[in-house]
């Protein structure tokens, strides 16, 4: 059986390039990429962020995947969409460590690798009654409800056992469901955005309806679930809020020795069964304190 040869790095198959060397899904090398990285689900909250900036030096778009880079207050900033849900985070995070970690051309990773700040601006759903619309909610944790981090090797080592344990007894959790792995944020950009907004766990879904205990025409398997989460507490630290990315974010980021931080702006509160009745507002308030906080002096 014919073997790889590693000195000629990388296989095509596993390390995907365009013609020009750009990774393959979100069409960007390593130049193309601030330090600073802002991940949005929707495609048209880019050009939201981006209006901000002060110059835009950069764009692409391939599939779901629209980049701008430019400059606000002087910072360079890198904007991408990632579209909805861990798998396309499983896709952008490894693609974007590709980009500044892997040297395109000789398909060899760098000895020196860059560490990016990724921070994830979102819209959320809050789970307790005293986090209201257009509140803004900083994730300590995230809760992984979707499955993706345990195909990769040494996911252990980020996991915080301690939380996932107490979460599984907590809510009876269904063996065949997927595991409840659990990663914090990491501790500095924390500590830099919670002390200018509430904070909590984020429970990250692997879908919008039943996994998030909506029922239209199909029941769900768990009614109580949203109760359930909103009631689970450890070391006085709540599940504040649900959506569909960070624990993925968290936890790749952090095999990848990259800092990562969710912030989202609450658009529906499951508890008292309300939504925003502004969405362009809500965003407004989201991309603006963020950006603020982001380009502050420590």
């Amino acid at each position: 059986m014919l073997q790889p040869n590693p000195m000629s790095g990388l296989a095509e198959t596993e390390l995907l390039l365009t013609a020009d060397h750009r990774l393959y899904h979100i069409n960007l090398k390593n130049e193309d990429i601030a330090d600073d990285v802002i991940l949005v689900g929707d495609q048209g909250r880019v050009e939201k962020i981006s209006a901000y900036f002060d110059t835009i030096d950069f764009k692409t778009a391939h599939r779901e995947f629209i980049t701008h880079t430019g400059t606000y207050k002087g910072k360079r900033i890198t904007v991408i969409s990632t579209g909805i849900g861990t798998d396309n985070i499983d896709i952008v995070l490894n693609e974007l460590d590709a980009a500044v970690n892997i040297n395109p051309l000789t398909r060899h990773i760098n000895a020196n690798k860059r560490q990016l700040n990724l921070y994830r601006l979102g819209t959320s759903g809050s789970l307790q009654a005293d986090l209201p619309v257009n509140a803004l909610v900083c994730s300590s944790h995230g809760i992984g409800l979707d499955g993706i981090l345990p195909y990769y090797a040494n996911w252990e080592t980020v996991n915080e056992n301690e939380l996932t344990q107490a979460f599984i007894k907590h809510c009876h959790w269904p063996k065949n469901f997927p595991f409840p792995y659990c990663v914090s944020a990491d501790n500095n950009l924390f500590a830099k955005f919670s002390k200018k907004m509430s904070f909590g766990i984020t429970a990250t879904a692997p879908g919008f309806y039943g996994p998030q205990g909506r029922e239209l025409r199909l029941k769900t398997t768990i009614p109580q679930l949203n109760d359930l989460l909103a009631t689970f507490a450890l070391n006085n630290i709540r599940i504040t809020n649900f959506e569909m990315e960070t624990s993925a974010l968290y936890g790749l980021g952090k095999l990848l020795n990259h800092r990562c931080l969710t912030i989202c702006v609450i658009i529906a509160n499951r508890a008292l069964k309300n939504f925003t009745t502004d969405y362009e507002k809500s965003i407004e308030i989201l991309i603006t304190a963020c950006l603020d906080t982001l380009t502050e002096k420590n």
